[in-house]
């Protein structure tokens, strides 16, 4: 596959797992200084990991939120937690990773992960999108 094609069929699962809305006003944002950035993150983690066949949506899904716990990157779990539930995730499968990831990132972690989670939750809520 030519980078050209990568770079389409990873703009097209961007846009079915994080929402339309939020990859447009990420494009809208581009920068010159962050454009490369932006085209080496929708050709190699969108268009060469998010559309592998070896495991579904949700899975990877749920991988993603177990690293940005463990990595303690707010915004980014923010985002997977809101994403998670266009590929099938349930609140409950995100309580059940929060758990474990207590036993194996540490109790301070989960509990700002369960937070994070809860205000994700009332926004989609508020929104209707829950």
């Amino acid at each position: 596959m030519d980078e050209k094609a990568r770079y389409e069929q990873g703009m097209a699962v961007r846009r079915e797992v994080l929402g339309k809305e939020y990859v447009d006003r990420s494009v809208a944002k581009r920068t010159e200084f962050s454009a490369e950035f932006q085209d080496l993150l929708t050709r190699h983690a969108w268009g060469d990991i998010w559309t592998r066949p070896g495991l579904p949506r949700s899975t990877r899904s749920l991988i993603v939120i177990a690293m940005m716990v463990a990595l303690n990157r707010e915004g980014e779990f923010r985002l997977h937690v809101r994403a998670a539930a266009n590929n099938g995730v349930t609140r409950d499968e995100i309580k059940e990773l929060l758990l474990q990831a207590a036993v194996y990132c540490g109790i301070p972690a989960a509990n700002t992960a369960f937070h994070l989670a809860e205000q994700v939750f009332a926004e989609m809520d508020a929104a209707g999108k829950g």
